[in-house]
This record gives structure tokens, C-alpha cells and sequence, in this order.
């Protein structure tokens, strides 16, 4: 065989076998988030950014979903690394409560760490008289995607007050966005949404359209009977025309991966958002109250190892 042929066939060769060792090096992190109005999409977005430009090989994406019951069963069936969940699902999944979406429990799920708190906000238009809890009866309320995270502390604000969807005048099971802009059309009187403080599907709504803000008190809180729920406050001035600080519910988000996530790479995406935590406060002020040392703790499921040795080696685990 003539030389240069047999040099451009080694070439080729080479070429190839760099090519399939670059693909096998690929590391495909999907990460699953919620509506693109909330806060656990722009939250995912700059994780994406963060991981993509600091671990080599790293491929990601940003998955839009109806948020904490849809990721974690995508998360245990091997369809995404990570997701943004809310507490109180969480727990629910990995017990296999199947009222709250869950057929079975979700063991194959792992804690990264404990993120920032949604606080549940109420908001109604101005003109449907609605104060105080007692006030929805009747009224149009949209209560987030059905079996969402969401629609799952409605349920249970709902029931802790003495109400149920029958008390109400209609029930629509609409996510951020679309409830906003029916109460924005005067065809919802209200709704309830679990999200982060200052979001921006209700700070749109609030620059258009005169809202109230509808309490949550402490002692309903307290009947919930859930240690996810504890009582928080909205601060006054979070919203247009919202110049008085509003009592409400709070429940932690979890950060959440799965077994089948490398050490190392779950280790990696744990050290990388605490070193760039400047960066998801930019994509939204709630990750303002990540705190490292709360991280790690009170977690309704194990830390994934990765997760529990960047803890160990800041001293936050024995």
C-alpha cells in the first residue's frame, strides 16, 4: 500500500478514535426546573451556565416542566441529574404518597442541598373583596398545575382553614402565567402560587392591575401538621402597592439528583453553585437566602455522596 494512503488511513483512524473518546467523555446534565415565569427556571439557568463553562465535557440543558411532582418522577425514571423541588413533595416521594403523585416511593432520589423558601402567596384582584381566607368561598381561584407542588400546599392551606375546592365558585388548575393573566382579563378573582419572593409573573401583574395580598396566619399554618410548613412573611414593599408585610406559609426548596449521578460529578455541581452563588442571586434575588450552612440539614431523604463529601470537607458533617 502506496504510503500516503496508508498515512491518511492512520489519520483517519486517529481522528476517529479522538472523536469517540471526546463523545464517551460527554457529561449530559439535564436540569429540570418549572414554568418559565417562575423562579426555578432562571435558578436553572444559571446553574447550566455555571456547569457547562466549569466541568469539562459537560453538556446541558434546561428543561421547562409543571415544576416538584413532574422532576421528581423524571428524575427517578433517568430523564435529567438534577431538579428544584419543594420540600413537602419531596418528602411525599420518597414515602410514595400517591394521593401526591407518587405510585411508589421515589428510592432512587438524592438530596444536593436545602435552597430557599417559597412563600405561598395569595393574591387577588383588589375589586374581589378578598381579605382574609374566609373570603375565597365562592370565588374564582386558580390553585397551580393539578398535583403540582403548588396545587399541593393549596390543598393543604385549604384544608388547614376549613375550606375545600367545593367551597370555592370555580377552581381552575393553571400555572404562574396563565392565572395571572385571567385575573389581569377579570375571569379569575384570585390565586395561589408557591414560588420564591418576587416573581415575576405577580410583579407583572401587580404593575398592571391593583392586587391584594391574603394572609396566611401562624395558627393555620400550625394545623397543616407538616414540619415542611412554617410560618413566614412576605416584607413589605416585595410587590407594587404591597406596602404592608403580609403573614404566610413557607416550605424549603430542595436541590435534587438521583443514584445513578456520578460522586464526582454530583460533587462538582454541589461545590460549583456554593462558589458561584453570586451568580444565581443575579438570575433571582430569592437565592439570596441559600445558605451553606442550612444546606446539608434537616433533609427529608439522604445527601447523595458527592453532595456529603463537599459538606464533610467544610466541616458542616461529621
Amino acid at each position: 500500500m502506496p504510503f500516503a494512503k496508508r498515512h491518511s488511513l492512520f489519520a483517519a483512524a486517529a481522528i476517529f478514535a479522538i472523536s469517540s473518546a471526546a463523545l464517551a467523555a460527554t457529561t449530559f446534565i439535564n436540569i429540570l426546573t418549572g414554568g418559565t415565569s417562575g423562579v426555578y427556571y432562571p435558578i436553572g439557568v444559571a446553574l447550566s451556565q455555571i456547569y457547562g463553562h466549569a466541568i469539562e465535557g459537560a453538556k446541558t440543558s434546561v428543561q421547562a416542566t409543571k415544576a416538584s411532582v413532574e422532576n421528581l418522577n423524571l428524575l427517578q425514571a433517568g430523564r435529567g441529574e438534577l431538579a428544584l423541588a419543594l420540600g413537602d413533595s419531596v418528602s411525599d416521594a420518597w414515602n410514595g404518597v400517591e394521593e401526591a403523585g407518587f405510585k411508589t416511593p421515589l428510592k432512587k432520589l438524592r438530596a444536593i442541598a436545602g435552597m430557599y423558601p417559597n412563600y405561598i402567596q395569595i393574591v387577588a384582584s383588589a375589586d374581589a373583596g378578598i381579605h382574609a381566607l374566609a373570603d375565597l368561598k365562592g370565588k374564582r381561584v386558580s390553585v397551580g398545575a393539578p398535583k403540582s407542588g403548588t396545587e399541593l400546599n393549596a390543598r393543604a392551606i385549604f384544608k388547614a382553614s376549613g375550606l375545600s375546592y367545593e367551597d370555592l365558585g370555580k377552581v381552575e388548575f393553571l400555572p404562574y402565567a396563565e392565572s395571572m393573566e385571567l385575573i389581569k382579563n377579570r375571569q379569575l378573582d384570585a390565586t395561589l402560587q408557591s414560588s420564591g419572593l418576587g416573581m415575576a409573573a405577580i410583579r407583572d401583574l401587580a404593575s398592571v392591575v391593583k392586587i391584594n395580598f391574603v394572609p396566611i396566619p401562624e395558627d393555620v399554618v400550625k394545623k397543616i401538621g407538616n414540619a415542611a410548613y412554617q410560618s413566614g412573611v412576605i416584607p413589605p414593599n416585595t410587590y407594587d402597592g404591597q406596602t404592608e408585610a403580609v403573614p404566610t406559609a413557607t416550605i424549603t426548596n430542595i436541590l435534587v439528583t438521583r443514584s445513578g449521578v456520578a460522586d464526582e460529578l454530583a460533587y462538582q455541581m454541589t461545590k460549583l453553585m456554593f462558589d458561584n452563588l453570586d451568580r444565581l442571586v443575579t438570575a433571582h434575588a430569592a437565592a439570596k437566602a441559600i445558605s451553606l450552612d442550612k444546606a446539608p440539614k434537616n433533609l427529608p431523604l439522604p445527601l447523595h455522596p458527592g453532595a456529603e463529601r463537599f459538606y464533610k470537607e467544610k466541616g458542616l458533617l461529621p
